[in-house]
């Protein structure tokens, strides 16, 4: 703390009155001294890094990866923040949350991240993998992202329909179970305005297209925002309260 105002006059005011350039001392000394506490009192002074794990949703298949909505939201960051923000993109088209769970820890010791975004279970869903598996694997991930003091974050996903309407419907509220038991934040479902649109989505009606990439970055800010205001140091552990025992095998 900058020391109080009585006492820095004080020292002004004692003994011979000072000369022009020991006061003009003074002040510079003052400026800086104020100057560099407004910026580590500043909010948003944090800079954060976060790794994005997904599958080709992520990955921007189909496009340039410049094109995709994580290049897209780091030129965002980058307007806003110049240079305080990285993104880290470790995203593989065609990603399991197996996948997800077997590169995560050589993933947190490489980059060291505070956000870890995880974009994983659609393809689950597609092969017909058992929502419990997927669940479990989701939550070993977000266990991994807890212990390495980094904060993480779901994004949900669906399926289509022909699946069938109790697979469906276990394979959505996985994310919710998941999210809910390790109480960490949830986008149910990142493809929001853009699923079903034929004009935002690539020929196979599974891929967004550059035109749906937009969507996705918004839908992404609107989970990532109140975390990058968020001045928690890396180095201490974000408060999700107690750490929560090992889910039942009924929502494996």
């Amino acid at each position: 703390m900058a020391q109080q105002p009585v006492a820095v006059t004080g020292d002004f005011c004692a003994g011979p009155a000072p000369t022009l350039r020991s006061s003009t001392r003074r002040h510079v000394f003052l400026s800086l001294l104020l100057a560099s506490n407004t910026l580590l009192l500043t909010p948003h002074a944090q800079a954060k890094t976060i790794l994005v794990l997904g599958d080709s949703i992520s990955a921007a298949y189909g496009m340039a990866p410049e094109q995709g909505w994580v290049a897209r939201l780091q030129t965002q960051l980058d307007s806003q923040k110049p240079k305080q923000h990285r993104l880290i993109n470790a995203s593989i088209s065609g990603e399991t949350t197996s996948g997800g769970l077997a590169r995560l820890s050589a993933l947190l010791k490489t980059h060291k991240p505070d956000i870890v975004v995880i974009e994983l279970g659609g393809n689950d869903g597609l092969r017909g993998q058992p929502p419990q598996l997927m669940s479990r694997n989701l939550g070993q991930m977000i266990q991994l992202v807890q212990t390495s003091k980094a904060q993480p974050v779901l994004f949900g996903m669906k399926i289509p329909p022909n699946y069938g309407a109790a697979y469906t419907k276990a394979f959505e509220q996985s994310y919710q179970t998941v999210a809910t038991h390790y109480r960490v934040p949830l986008l149910p479902f990142f493809l929001e305005g853009i699923g079903g649109n034929s004009a935002l989505m690539q020929a196979d009606r599974i891929h967004p297209n550059p035109a749906g990439q937009p969507i996705l970055v918004t839908n992404a800010w609107t989970v990532l925002k109140p975390l990058l205001q968020d001045n928690t140091p890396r180095n201490k552990a974000p408060a999700h309260g107690k750490k929560p025992s090992a889910p039942s095998r009924q929502h494996e």
